[in-house]
């Protein structure tokens, strides 16, 4: 893969993070700012994190990046979900026309915005507005999946910033009719505050420098226990073959912002590979991402993921009638949280833990929201 038509300097990017080219020498130790990430031949390979610990984290590629393939890429529409965010869309769009895989058409999805600004944000940066008026985010998403006409629908938030070969890279990995999904490697925009960085230490939306293949055999027999459908990626930068949601449905619209919280992207991921399709995480496709700033933001962020992940879960039963599902959400969980709240009360804190309150109030509420939102369980087929 060939070096950025633009250097990352002409993206808008904000401060605490260093972007380092490694042909250049390696990190300095006495960078001032918490986060480097290393980019070789024009590939992100490797960062460097001193976390709010004070602990200094660093995750390297393990081999080189193999060639993308050059066949003709599909035509791919872009879906932006949004709502009141007229200066973050703005600046999300101003990303797009830098891509060096033209996109078919940029599909602006406003759910339920307050005032007309969203609106003419899209309409002057050319994209094609479809309004959506039940509030949440997968109401969205599936507005979105059903006006695109691409053979590929990707997926970005409106507090994202695209790097140039985003999109090229994100399309370029589906080589196979059996991967159905594929996510992309999502940095921090900025770590200018604590709860920036708090966030991305122990919560970070990136999966490291090396692509993984996520096989549909991985929800069934022995490997189904360990796996987390979160690991896939972030619903930051995903996308999808627009035929499976033919086969597999479109995103339950009980999840995400709005509704449940979160998870509507990590359900849908689970979904794919319980009927058979793969999923593959690519880190060659590069989304910088803005997190919240505030530690409020942040607390009410953490308790909706958890609220979330906790109705995903049985969601996930509801649909494919593995236990395993059931079993993560009303024992496994519960444990984990046994085992941190005694640790607190022995007075072994860690900064993990900081927000755990939130976190045990969410699921416990995610555990309610399902309950009031049940539907009959099902096998997938």
């Amino acid at each position: 893969m060939a070096a950025p038509p633009a250097p990352l300097t002409d993206l808008p990017l904000g401060p605490g993070v260093r972007h380092i080219d490694l042909a250049d020498g390696p990190f300095p130790d006495d960078a001032p700012e918490p986060m480097l990430v290393g980019w070789r031949d024009g590939l992100p390979v490797a960062h460097r994190l001193r976390g709010p610990d004070g602990v200094t984290r660093s995750v390297e590629a393990t081999r080189p990046a193999a060639p993308l393939p050059s066949a003709p890429p599909p035509c791919a529409s872009v879906v932006i979900c949004t709502r009141d965010r007229p200066a973050e869309l703005r600046r999300c769009l101003a990303s797009l026309p830098d891509q060096t895989l033209v996109p078919a058409e940029v599909i602006v999805v406003d759910n339920a915005s307050r005032t007309a600004e969203t609106r003419a944000v899209a309409e002057a940066a050319g994209a094609v507005y479809v309004r959506e008026d039940r509030p949440g985010l997968d109401f969205a998403r599936n507005a979105g999946a059903l006006r695109a006409s691409g053979e590929i629908v990707a997926y970005t938030d409106d507090d994202v910033v695209l790097h140039p070969r985003w999109l090229e890279a994100l399309v370029a990995s589906f080589t196979s009719p059996a991967v159905g999904g594929v996510t992309g490697l999502v940095l921090p925009a900025e770590l200018a505050s604590e709860a920036q960085l708090h966030f991305e230490t122990y919560w970070s939306f990136g999966r490291g420098y090396d692509p993984i293949d996520f096989p549909a055999s991985l929800v069934r027999g022995p490997a189904a226990a360990a796996f987390q459908a979160s690991t896939v990626g972030a619903g930051a930068s995903m996308a999808f073959r627009r035929s499976v949601f033919a086969e597999a449905g479109l995103f339950d619209e009980r999840l995400d912002v709005g509704q449940a919280g979160c998870s509507g992207d990590s359900e849908y991921w689970y979904r794919l590979l319980a009927r058979g399709f793969d999923c593959r995480y690519e880190p060659r496709s590069v989304a910088f991402h803005y997190h919240r700033r505030g530690m409020d933001g942040l607390a009410s962020q953490l308790r909706a993921y958890m609220r979330g992940n906790a109705a995903s879960l049985l969601i996930q039963y509801e649909d494919t009638g593995m236990a395993v599902n059931r079993r993560r959400a009303l024992v496994w969980l519960p444990r984990w949280y046994a085992g941190r709240l005694r640790r607190r009360l022995t007075g072994r804190r860690v900064p993990d833990d900081r927000f755990l309150r939130q976190e045990v109030a969410g699921y416990l509420s995610g555990l309610l929201f399902y309950w009031r939102h049940r539907r009959p369980v099902r096998h997938a087929g």
